[in-house]
């Protein structure tokens, strides 16, 4: 009965142990894949952020990176393009001239973003491309670019920003990082079954 408890003991302490490893541990799985940027054709900035993703995507361009953004997930809806976004006149601001500045207005997805900007990247004869997105988002990311990019002798990059909300071991502290790495965690699993 002894050898039993100490077993018992073990093994839930053991399990306890991976779980909480697993669990801490998410953040950095989740934004795994950010990675320095180097000189590219395009600076994809994807959509759905409150300015950072275009702010780092408007510092990539004056630092030299490419000579092009494209800002993703722009609804076609309530885009004219007599006059610029919110995010387009941010990149004004920020000193990218506005004919380098290409708006995609038909992606409601990562994999359609990734799938538009391929087709872009076609049209304008662009083999590289850093993609700008938030941390919590590169793991997902990463997968959705490298299917849709397979074969293609086309090269991608992701690039985060540094929300200060952010922290891969500490994610779980911050509501906004907690949601978001769940939420991630959720469409990892969606997007494993739909388009993996």
């Amino acid at each position: 009965m002894k050898a039993f408890l100490k077993i018992s003991l073990l093994f839930f302490l053991i399990s306890s142990a991976l779980c909480a490893t697993l669990y801490l541990g998410l953040g950095l799985l989740v934004s795994l894949h950010s990675a320095k940027p180097e000189k590219a054709d395009v600076i994809v900035v994807l959509g759905g952020d409150d300015g950072l993703r275009v702010k780092k995507g408007g510092d990539l361009y004056k630092a030299g990176y490419a000579r092009h953004i494209l800002l993703t997930g722009i609804d076609s809806r309530y885009y004219h393009p007599d006059r610029p976004n919110w995010r387009e006149r941010r990149l004004i601001q920020r000193g990218v001239p506005r004919k380098n500045i290409v708006v995609d207005t038909w992606s409601e997805t990562s994999w359609e973003e990734a799938e538009n900007t391929s087709d872009l990247m076609d049209k304008n004869g662009w083999k590289s491309a850093l993609v700008v997105s938030d941390p919590p988002h590169m793991l997902r990311l990463n997968k959705t670019w490298k299917k849709v990019f397979a074969g293609s002798g086309k090269r991608f990059r992701l690039v985060a920003t540094e929300p200060a909300w952010w922290h891969p071991l500490f994610w779980w502290r911050n509501d906004i990082s907690y949601r978001f790495v769940i939420s991630e965690l959720q469409k990892n699993i969606y997007y494993l079954v739909a388009y993996y």
